[in-house]
């Protein structure tokens, strides 16, 4: 049986307390210090995911037997809704880290970024960074359904409705995201439409921030199945050039957080029979595993340690950091584009375990 929730007002129509109770999951639409969001819940294995659609439709908690997947610096949704700032899942488009300058190329035309539209978030380089949607107020919940086997949450996004975004990046383009909680795993979805008419390219990712509550940081494990590290620039974009990963890390497969400072963009991912490459960080029992989907080549991975920052972010992206402009001057052959009313999909997933 598939129960589809439907709003109005305060209730949810037409479910029962009693068909509520028979479920494992549930999703519904509430309020959180009045900001409003989504959760997901699955009840035998007291997995509670939250959602905050209108702060960049960012899933800010995963809490798993109460502790919390996602590092979430905050007493309060609340809080983050007025003075937002990287945490949770953000989702980076249409371009994914840096820019190494104000604007992008492709297929030979150049777009130049208009600092006058004031959406350009700037790195302490001054470069641009990270896109336009972090907190991107206007995402549209479409659906919302749970039903014996999981629940389910998607948004949608119609980039060209939307002067401040079309303005930045001239392709009209519509993106779904799907958050879906099953089998005790978190899995993200992303569905980009091309509805102009000619290619659009592709550089978006996520930029999690994970944390393990059973271990300090410098106790935590990390595996990396990666076999090769982009050489980059004083302000941190991509040469163009790799190294074997074992030129920094000689055991990639096992890594000690003890003294370690992670900021790397890695390629050559390692991937298992399902097509996907997985990261993990362990403490003493308790593990988070993040699954990559093919079409993420690249994983970012940040772990700065320090007072504070007790996290580490696997980030899985379409393509390395200034993936636009390094094709354009032939030193990145594996930027990705979606054909006029084409579709790109890929999703990642979250698995924690021992919590």
């Amino acid at each position: 049986m598939r129960i589809r929730f439907v709003t109005c007002s305060a209730l949810l129509l037409p479910v029962t307390l009693s068909m509520l109770l028979a479920q494992p999951y549930s999703a519904n639409r509430t309020t959180a210090d009045g900001v409003p969001i989504v959760q997901l819940v699955d009840r035998e294995r007291d997995i509670v995911v939250s959602i905050a659609p209108t702060v960049g439709n960012n899933a800010y908690e995963m809490r798993v037997g109460g502790k919390n997947v996602f590092w979430f610096p905050y007493e309060s949704v609340g809080e983050f809704a007025r003075e937002p700032k990287l945490c949770g899942n953000p989702f980076l488009a249409p371009w994914a880290n840096r820019l190494d300058e104000d604007g992008f190329y492709f297929e030979k035309v150049h777009y130049r970024l208009n600092e006058d539209l004031g959406n350009v978030r700037r790195d302490g380089n001054g470069l641009p960074i990270h896109g336009l949607l972090i907190t991107w107020p206007k995402w549209e919940v479409t659906a919302l359904e749970a039903d014996s086997r999981e629940a389910r949450v998607t948004s949608r996004l119609d980039f060209a409705q939307h002067p401040e975004l079309i303005g930045q990046f001239p392709f009209a383009h519509v993106i779904e995201m799907t958050y879906r909680l099953r089998d005790g795993a978190l899995e993200i979805v992303t569905r980009i439409t091309n509805h102009a008419s000619r290619p659009m390219p592709v550089s978006v990712g996520y930029h999690p921030y994970f944390q393990i509550h059973d271990a300090p940081r410098d106790q935590w494990t990390v595996r990396l199945p990666v076999t090769s590290v982009w050489k980059l620039s004083d302000q941190l974009i991509p040469t163009g050039d790799t190294v074997p990963v074992q030129d920094f890390f000689p055991r990639p497969e096992k890594i000690s957080l003890l003294g370690t400072f992670l900021d790397h963009v890695f390629g050559g991912l390692r991937r298992e029979s399902d097509g996907t490459a997985r990261f993990s960080v362990q403490g003493k029992q308790q593990k988070i595993e993040v699954r990559y989907g093919p079409k993420y080549h690249t994983a970012v991975v940040y772990a700065p340690g320090g007072e504070g920052r007790e996290f580490i972010c696997f980030e899985p992206m379409s393509g390395i950091t200034n993936a636009f402009n390094l094709a354009h001057r032939g030193r990145y052959p594996d930027l990705q584009a979606i054909a006029p009313g084409a579709e790109w999909v890929e999703s990642y997933s979250i698995h924690p375990s021992g919590f």
